[in-house]
């Protein structure tokens, strides 16, 4: 088996692609090592001891390490991790009973006015069509989290989370094409 590496703009993270899916629907970020206890992958990556950050896309898992750890010894050890778990074809997360199901709070989100449904929805689809695509490339994804007046909330995950030019990609990038696909639009923050 062999699994591909890119680097990422976030220098602490790199994308490792197994060459199959790694989740069928959705994404999933561990940013502790007890949020990772539901994902034997995740667990064995925190369990390296270097790593701060998993983060499971469709076809790629991000990885970040710790301030000041270098991947040139990090790198070999997140593929022994990667190679042994696609390999045995083992499950990306632990059963559970409804007991043990959380579900990550949006604590973080805004509530959106019913009057700005228009906007949401437009915002939404640009997001979801446009935005997160290119994101993904770069071992990430952003997620939606309001709309309140003139200023959309947004979350970034996985190398996006924390990376350097997270700010610059908000403002020059994802803002810019809000603002002009959606006029109601003013400014674009990170949550």
């Amino acid at each position: 088996m062999l699994i591909e590496t890119e680097s990422t703009p976030n220098p602490a993270t790199l994308k490792f692609l197994p060459g199959r899916t790694v989740m069928d629907a959705g994404t999933r970020d561990f940013a502790t090592p007890e949020e990772a206890e539901a994902s034997p992958l995740a667990d064995a990556l925190f369990g390296l001891g270097d790593v701060t950050g998993v983060f499971f896309g469709r076809d790629f898992v991000s990885v970040t390490a710790a301030p000041g750890v270098d991947w040139t010894g990090l790198k070999p050890d997140v593929l022994g991790v990667l190679l042994d778990h696609f390999s045995a074809n083992m499950p990306l997360f632990r059963p559970g009973s409804a007991a043990g199901i959380s579900v990550p709070g949006d604590d973080a989100t805004f509530g959106d006015d019913p009057e700005d449904a228009d906007i949401v929805a437009q915002i939404r689809e640009l997001i979801d069509t446009r935005v997160r695509p290119a994101v993904a490339n770069d071992g990430g994804d952003i997620v939606y989290r309001g709309f309140d007046k003139g200023k959309v909330y947004l979350q970034m995950q996985g190398a996006c989370s924390g990376c350097p030019s997270s700010s610059a990609t908000l403002k020059q990038g994802i803002e810019q094409l809000l603002r002009h696909y959606v006029p109601e639009v003013t400014e674009v923050r990170a949550v």
